[in-house]
C-alpha cells in the first residue's frame, strides 16, 4: 500500500479455516471488512465479530451473492469448499481484487484455456487482480522454495517431506471417512492421485517455469503403512494390518528422474510395516540437492493436542497477508513469482 487507506476486504466463507481469516481481517491495522458471506443458513444475519469470538462489528453475514457483488470493497479473501468459476469472475469483473486459497491457479498455463481466458477477461473487465495461495501447496511449494534456490546455479533435485502426526485428531469422519486410515485395502484411488498431482504440480511446476526447470513429466503414486499392533488414536482404533500410514508423492521428472518432489508422510502410529518409514514429527523438511546442497527442517513448536486449533492459521495467515500486495498488482492471475515478497504487517 503506498498511502494510509485502509483496505476493505471481504470474507467469503466460514469454515475452520475461514473464521481464522475473519479473525485476522477484523484485527488487521491497514483493513476494514466490508462484508461476509456465509454459506450456513444458521450463520444468515449475524454479526461478524460474534462469529469469530470477537466485539460486534456492524457486519452481517449473508449468503446473498448480489449483495456481495455490490459491495465497495478492494479484496475478496476466498475460502469456499469448491472452485465456481462464473462466481469468481463475477467478483474480478466487479473490481474486487480476489485471494484464494482454492489450488486451481497456481500455474496459469496449466488451466483449461476457455478457463483461463474467461478469468483474464473478467480481470481486465474490473481491473482486478486473482492469485492462489495456502500453506501447502503455495508457501511451502512456492515462497520457499524460491529463496531457497537462489543460492544455487545447478539443482538436482529438491525434495519437500511434509509430515503430518494424525493420531490426535478426534475426528473419526475426516481421520476414517475422508483419509481412509484403518481401511484394509492397499490400493490408492487414481481419481485421488490426479487431484493431488494438480494442486501440487501445478505449484511446482510454477516455480519450474520461473526457474528454468526443465520437467518433461508429471507423475504421482501412492504407498500404505500398516498398523503392526491394534492401536488407539483420538478417533477411534486401528485394527492390526490396517492403513496407518500413508506417502504420496508428487514428482515431476528429467530424464526419468524426479528434479522436484513434493512427499505428503501422514501417519497415526511409527509401528507400522514396511519398517524404514522415515516419520519425523509434524513439519516440513527440504532437501536441495546440487552444487550447493541445503537441508531445511521446519516443526511446530505446539502440543500435538493444539494442532486443529493452531494449523487453521497457517492457511488463513497467509492469504490475509497476501492482500496489500495483491491490490497493488497488475490486473490479471497472479503468482507467487511474479508478486512482490509477501510482507506481514503485523
Amino acid at each position: 500500500m503506498t498511502d494510509d487507506r485502509k483496505l476493505r476486504v471481504v470474507q467469503w466463507a466460514t469454515g475452520n479455516i475461514g473464521l481464522r481469516s475473519l479473525k485476522a481481517i477484523i484485527e488487521h491495522p491497514r483493513m476494514e471488512l466490508a462484508g461476509l458471506w456465509v454459506n450456513s443458513t444458521d450463520k444468515i444475519g449475524r454479526d461478524a465479530g460474534a462469529l469469530c469470538g470477537l466485539a460486534d462489528t456492524g457486519i452481517k453475514a449473508t449468503n446473498a451473492v448480489d449483495e456481495i457483488v455490490a459491495l465497495d470493497a478492494d479484496c475478496v479473501v476466498h475460502m469456499p469448499q469448491g472452485t465456481d468459476i462464473d462466481l469468481l469472475c463475477r467478483l474480478l469483473a466487479s473490481g474486487k481484487n480476489v485471494v484464494t486459497t482454492r489450488d486451481d491457479f497456481h500455474h496459469p498455463p496449466l488451466l483449461p484455456s476457455n478457463v483461463r481466458q474467461r478469468v483474464e477477461m473478467a480481470c481486465r473487465e474490473g481491473s482486478a487482480s486473482l492469485y492462489s495461495t495456502g500453506v501447502s501447496p503455495g508457501f511451502v511449494t512456492e515462497a520457499l522454495t524460491v529463496p531457497l534456490l537462489s543460492l544455487s546455479r545447478r539443482l538436482d533435485c529438491l525434495t519437500i517431506d511434509e509430515f503430518g502426526d494424525v493420531s490426535t485428531r478426534a475426528s473419526p469422519e475426516m481421520i476414517f471417512g475422508i483419509m481412509g486410515f484403518g481401511e484394509e485395502k492397499l490400493d490408492f484411488d487414481p481419481r485421488r492421485l490426479d487431484h493431488l498431482k494438480a494442486n501440487f504440480g501445478s505449484s511446482l511446476a510454477q516455480v519450474a517455469a520461473a526457474a528454468g526447470i526443465s520437467v518433461e513429466r508429471w507423475n504421482a503414486f501412492g504407498e500404505f503403512g500398516t498398523a503392526r499392533q491394534r492401536t488407539e488414536i483420538a478417533a477411534g482404533w486401528l485394527e492390526a494390518g490396517t492403513v496407518a500410514a500413508q506417502r504420496i508423492t508428487i514428482e515431476g521428472l528429467r530424464d526419468g528422474r524426479p528434479v522436484l518432489r513434493f512427499r505428503a508422510n501422514w501417519y497415526c502410529t511409527r509401528d507400522i510395516e514396511p519398517a524404514g518409514w522415515d516419520l519425523r514429527a509434524s513439519g516440513w523438511r527440504i532437501v536441495v540437492e546440487g552444487d550447493t546442497p541445503l537441508e531445511v527442517a521446519i516443526s511446530f513448536p505446539v502440543e500435538p493436542e493444539a494442532y486443529a486449533a493452531f494449523t487453521p492459521g497457517l492457511t488463513a495467515h497467509r492469504a490475509v497477508n497476501s492482500v496489500a500486495a495483491v491490490c497493488a498488482a497488475p490486473p490479471g492471475i497472479r503468482t507467487t513469482v511474479d508478486l512482490p515478497q509477501i510482507v506481514a504487517r503485523l
